[in-house]
């Protein structure tokens, strides 16, 4: 029996170099994220990692009361290298995976949810590859309902992101500008807020979000 209105967020974030250029917006997005998931009903924690070649799974924050995490900053949220995306996955949800287990079935989550957020491809990776990741997360989408969702820059990550068990429903697409990246977390969570509420079986994007991101890659061609 697991612990009613209570939900976890993991939140992989991509904190490599080619990230320097919507740092500011990442920051302020996952700040506005922060907040309105604060202002929700019903407990829920978080657990941030950030990821580069230098560190391929810095955990900022583990399992914390989301309303007692803090702000993102320039200090907090530094871009540098290169990209261990599986590596960073691979670790996220073992670490994930440990956690759970190690609370009382009483007090584990109701819902989960794990967050990805790039802006590029793999391309340093050492530890996991793209068949155990797959694996990985079948399993805990079949078995224990785990909401996967993907977030990305790059189109051709989104395809990569499919191929190792991520749903087409719950990965988007993002013009790497500053409204691109400001709509891109409005709508992660504005779906997580309905999730949470129960307004929605599962964290996925609408029309309303693609047409937003659509929207903003004319508004820049």
């Amino acid at each position: 029996m697991t612990k009613k209105d209570y939900t976890h967020i993991t939140i992989i974030l991509d904190r490599t170099g080619s990230m320097e250029s919507i740092r500011d917006d990442t920051i302020g997005g996952f700040n506005t994220f922060l907040k309105s998931q604060q202002e929700l009903p019903g407990s829920a924690t978080l657990t941030l990692v950030q990821f580069d070649s230098q560190d391929p799974y810095e955990v900022i924050h583990r399992f914390r009361n989301l309303s007692q995490v803090p702000d993102l900053t320039r200090q907090t949220y530094v871009p540098r290298a290169s990209t261990p995306l599986l590596d960073a996955l691979g670790r996220g949800i073992n670490d994930l995976d440990k956690s759970l287990l190690d609370l009382a079935e009483t007090e584990r989550p109701e819902k989960v949810v794990f967050v990805v957020i790039t802006d590029g491809q793999e391309n340093a990776s050492r530890e996991f590859k793209r068949d155990q990741i797959l694996k990985m997360i079948q399993e805990k989408t079949g078995n224990e309902k785990w909401q996967f969702v993907f977030l990305s820059a790059d189109l051709d990550a989104i395809g990569e992101a499919m191929s190792i068990g991520f749903a087409g429903s719950q990965a988007l697409a993002f013009d790497k500008t500053s409204h691109g990246n400001k709509a891109a977390w409005h709508s992660v969570s504005k779906n997580i807020a309905a999730y949470r509420q129960n307004a929605k079986n599962q964290v996925a994007f609408d029309d309303e979000d693609r047409a937003n991101q659509e929207n903003e890659r004319k508004r820049n061609s």
